[in-house]
C-alpha cells in the first residue's frame, strides 16, 4: 500500500496527494487531487472521508485510502462559516474523541466580531452537528495537536501595531470554555490598549499562554511527535513553524522550533530547522 500525504494549497485553491511507495519517507510522486476549491486549508481524515475546511464551509469526500483517490462528489457538513478578512484560512483537525475540532481565526487586527465562531476553536460531529464554540478569544490560531498528556495545544499569532516587541505571540493549552484573552487582553493577561479598559473582568480571567514566543513570529503548525521508530529525544516534544515577522524592523522567526516539556510541565523552545530568512533578503 502506498503511503500518502495531502497538502493543502489554499491561495491557488487545490489539494495535492504525495505518494510513497518504497517508504524511504520522501515522496516519489506528485499529482492534483482537487482543484477549484475555496480556500482549502484545514484536511484531515475519518474512517472513509477526506474532511476539508474550506473558506466558508467544511466538506467531506469519499476516499479510497488503498488507491489514493477520491471516489464520489463532496458533501457539505458545515455551511455558513465567515470568510474573508485578514484570518480567513481555517484549520481542521479530529480529536481523540472522534469530534471534529476546527479554528476559526479574527477578521482583524483587533476589534470586537459580529460572528462570535471567529477567534474561537468550535468542535462538531462529524456529520456537521452539533456546533459548539469550545474556546474563545485565539486570535488566529492557525495550528493545533493533541499532547501525549491528552491536552490540545495550539498555536496563536498576537495583534500588530503595539510595537517590534509586544505583544508575544503565544501557545496555548486549550481547556472547554476557556477564554484567551483576544482582544481584551495580550500574553500574561495584560490589558490591550484598545480593549481592555471596560472589560477588566475578560482580562482577569483569561488565561494565560504556556509559552510566549517572541512578538510577530507568528507560529502556525503544529505536530506532536509521537510514532515509535523515532529516537527516544524526539518522542514526546512538538515541531512548531513560525512563519516570521512581516511588521518587525528586524525580522525574527523563519524557522521550524521544537516545543519541549519538563517534568514540573515547563514549557522550552529550541531551534529545529532554520536558515529561511535568507531567502527573504
Amino acid at each position: 500500500m502506498w503511503a500518502i500525504c495531502s497538502v493543502a494549497q489554499p491561495n491557488v485553491g487545490s489539494i495535492t496527494l504525495l505518494r510513497d511507495g518504497d517508504g524511504d519517507g520522501r515522496a516519489d510522486s506528485r499529482e492534483v487531487l482537487l482543484e477549484g476549491l475555496a480556500g482549502p486549508n484545514g484536511l484531515d481524515f475519518l474512517d472513509d472521508w477526506l474532511y476539508v475546511a474550506l473558506e466558508e464551509s467544511i466538506v467531506r469526500y469519499p476516499f479510497d485510502h488503498a488507491a489514493g483517490a477520491v471516489t464520489g462528489q463532496p458533501e457539505t457538513v458545515v455551511s455558513g462559516l465567515r470568510g474573508g478578512g485578514n484570518h480567513w484560512k481555517k484549520t481542521l483537525r479530529f480529536g481523540p474523541d472522534g469530534m471534529l475540532y476546527l479554528t476559526v481565526g479574527s477578521s482583524c487586527n483587533v476589534c470586537l466580531e459580529e460572528d462570535p465562531r471567529r477567534a474561537t476553536m468550535v468542535r462538531y460531529a462529524p456529520d456537521g452537528s452539533g456546533e459548539t464554540i469550545f474556546a474563545e478569544g485565539l486570535r488566529n490560531s492557525a495550528g493545533f495537536d493533541w499532547g501525549p498528556d491528552g491536552h490540545i495545544y495550539a498555536t496563536d499569532n498576537g495583534r500588530d501595531l503595539l510595537g517590534d516587541d509586544f505583544p508575544p505571540c503565544e501557545l496555548n493549552q486549550v481547556t472547554e470554555g476557556a477564554h484567551y484573552g483576544w482582544p481584551f487582553a495580550n500574553g500574561d493577561g495584560l490589558a490591550d490598549p484598545d480593549f481592555g479598559e471596560g472589560n477588566e473582568a475578560l482580562v482577569a480571567s483569561s488565561v494565560s499562554p504556556v509559552y510566549n514566543y517572541p512578538a510577530h513570529n507568528a507560529p502556525l503548525g503544529i505536530e506532536f511527535l509521537e510514532h515509535p521508530s523515532l529516537r527516544s529525544s524526539y518522542r514526546g516534544l512538538a515541531i512548531v513553524a513560525l512563519h516570521g515577522s512581516w511588521n518587525r524592523a528586524e525580522k525574527d522567526g523563519y524557522k521550524v522550533v521544537s516545543m519541549h516539556w519538563d517534568d514540573a510541565g515547563k514549557v522550552s523552545s529550541r531551534g529545529f530547522v532554520w536558515g529561511f530568512l535568507a531567502a527573504t533578503r
